[in-house]
């Protein structure tokens, strides 16, 4: 296999053209999504330029985006650590500290020792500082006090944050731009 094929991937728009989810972006192998192309699950919207994929008899261009022929109705958010700190902003929920997803840990507000469940109401992003400063007190006991109390985030709510953490330069096709910015403001220069 070339290695422009090899890294190449496809978004996955849902059928009003937006992304399925910001969080983690919405992408399938291009092998994938060839085959649901082909088998008609999908609308082909983009392919790639430069690349194609031959069969015994016949040659397919390689798709960069595809949108789903039905809108697919979103669920709830996962209660998984990223989006816990997708959430929170990857800021410490005490301190306010802004840190890599390495560098954080979660809290439980109220500690399990004192009857905390692990739910979202009841957890927050908190460097590791403070949160072996909190141990198992509850804030106020730790004399810490919440940046904002936690709550459980829609879908939704998880795209915006994420719409707003940089991208890593190469992660993102230039196929894809029209579908991931298209209601971001103009450049005005």
């Amino acid at each position: 296999m070339n290695v422009a094929l090899a890294s190449r991937r496809t978004l996955v728009v849902n059928a009003d053209m937006q992304p399925l989810s910001w969080a983690p972006l919405s992408v399938w192998s291009w092998q994938d999504a060839l085959v649901a192309v082909v088998q008609e699950r999908v609308i082909q919207v983009k392919a790639y330029e430069d690349v194609f994929v031959h069969s015994a008899s016949q040659i397919f261009e390689v798709p960069a985006v595809v949108a789903l022929k039905s809108y697919k109705k979103r669920r709830g958010a996962a209660f998984t650590r990223y989006n816990l700190f997708l959430r929170d902003g990857f800021r410490c929920q005490y301190c306010g500290g802004r840190f890599s997803s390495k560098e954080l840990t979660f809290d439980h507000v109220v500690p399990r020792s004192k009857g905390g469940r692990s739910e979202w109401s009841n957890i927050v992003a908190s460097c590791a500082a403070d949160n072996l400063r909190k141990s198992d007190k509850t804030p106020e006991e730790a004399g810490l006090k919440l940046i904002r109390k936690p709550f459980e985030p829609s879908p939704f709510e998880l795209d915006q944050v994420a719409r707003k953490l940089p991208f890593a330069l190469g992660d993102l096709h230039e196929t894809w731009l029209d579908f991931l910015y298209w209601d971001s403001e103009l450049d005005r220069s």
